[in-house]
């Protein structure tokens, strides 16, 4: 169901000023969370141990404000925290103040080549503003006066060095976008803010190939304290991206490393966002939301497994109750699996049985199969809901409290 954004009433948003203290803190139940610092996002803290942030960039023409809008909503609904809009243009760039009025989540400008942008999207009320040093004209000239503005306004900034707007000094220096260069080129960047007084930043490093981009987020963790945002730019098609994007994050996230991500895919920007926030979720670092588990198809299966599976998705999918459940194609692992799950299916012999904790409560012909699990499944997440186990709104990042040995 699309979600429409009442514009008429823009929401009114608290926005904190950048590095006030938060009580939200997350730890990983793999390895300690990096120390960073904390900057703000509007609302939304980044570092110093607060939840991890997803993030993902509207693909409309920022000037079609609407249009802009409604895919802010579309994305707020799949748990994004904070967006980013290109401003290429004049004409985005005065669309911003209307955008950051109405949006009900933060949004963070995205600006190359043109620094006047940079003030004007300041001026609109943006939480925050992408700057490529890289390609900013003059940035040696105007960045004071960027970080100024950025410290009068109360907002945070984000450095983004990619392999493909690398410093050609840098290029020739290390033969190539190196994770040595890509670092350089951050802590020049990073230092010419401090030199400066600000501090209020976070860094991006982002590289298209996996091994390269975790080799140089490692390194840069290694430098400082800075907030990072993680990323696998320009990462492919929707089934590409996704590996590799889980491959990246997976493995810095395993390692405590990553304060805030964008899963980068040619695909629509929701997609990007269900990426993320179920990576996290993977990950130990966000509550379960619903999770189905299914077999994979082979020759023992006596049902369609792949056809099955889809529609008990698709029928679940606005489910948010931290539910588990399994479907599985026959009886050598399916009633065990569907029991481990709040609720399940083993199916065979032109029946499935159904499961909920493990007591199997009824047997089913195939055809019924897909609505009696969507029925009950619906059922019990509207108790769990009665029950307060479902935080209301809860799109945002949520604390995972996890107690290590010895903390």
């Amino acid at each position: 169901m699309m979600n429409t954004l009442n514009t008429e009433n823009p929401i009114e948003k608290p926005f904190r000023k950048t590095g006030d203290p938060v009580d939200l803190t997350s730890e990983s139940p793999l390895h300690p969370r990096r120390k960073s610092r904390r900057i703000m996002v509007g609302p939304v803290a980044v570092g110093g141990g607060a939840p991890i942030s997803v993030q993902s960039m509207t693909n409309t023409l920022t000037a079609n404000v609407p249009a802009t809008l409604q895919q802010i909503a579309e994305l707020t609904a799949a748990g994004c925290d904070i967006v980013r809009v290109a401003v290429p243009s004049q004409d985005d760039a005065d669309a911003l103040p209307e955008i950051c009025r109405k949006s009900p989540i933060p949004v963070i400008a995205d600006i190359h080549f043109q620094s006047k942008y940079v003030f004007q999207a300041i001026d609109a009320g943006c939480a925050a503003v992408r700057v490529n040093p890289g390609n900013i004209r003059k940035f040696d000239e105007v960045g004071p006066d960027i970080c100024k503005a950025a410290t009068d306004a109360g907002i945070s900034l984000r450095i983004g060095v990619n392999a493909g707007s690398l410093d050609k000094d840098l290029y020739a220096k290390y033969g190539g976008p190196t994770p040595e260069a890509l670092v350089a080129s951050a802590l020049k960047e990073a230092h010419m803010f401090e030199d400066v007084g600000f501090h209020d930043f976070k860094i991006s490093v982002k590289h298209h190939d996996v091994i390269t981009m975790v080799e140089t987020y490692r390194l840069l963790a290694s430098k400082g304290d800075w907030p990072l945002h993680l990323g696998v730019t320009e990462a492919g098609p929707a089934w590409q991206g996704t590996i590799k994007s889980c491959l990246a994050f997976g493995a810095l996230l395993a390692e405590g490393i990553g304060d805030t991500i964008r899963v980068s895919l040619s695909a629509p920007p929701v997609e990007e966002v269900k990426v993320g926030c179920k990576l996290l979720e993977y990950m130990g670092l966000r509550p379960r939301k619903f999770d189905i588990i299914s077999c994979p198809s082979c020759g023992r299966a006596q049902v369609d497994v792949i056809q099955l599976a889809s529609a008990v998705t698709e029928g679940l999918k606005d489910v948010t109750a931290p539910i588990r459940v399994a479907v599985m194609g026959c009886i050598v692992n399916g009633p065990g699996e569907a029991r481990e799950a709040d609720l399940g299916v083993a199916s065979g012999n032109g029946k499935g049985q159904i499961f909920i904790k493990g007591k199997v409560i009824k047997t089913v012909p195939e055809d019924q199969i897909v609505d009696t699990l969507l029925t009950i499944a619906n059922d019990i997440a509207a108790q769990m809901e009665a029950d307060g186990q479902v935080p209301v709104n809860s799109t945002g990042p949520v604390v995972v409290p996890i107690q290590h040995p010895g903390h």
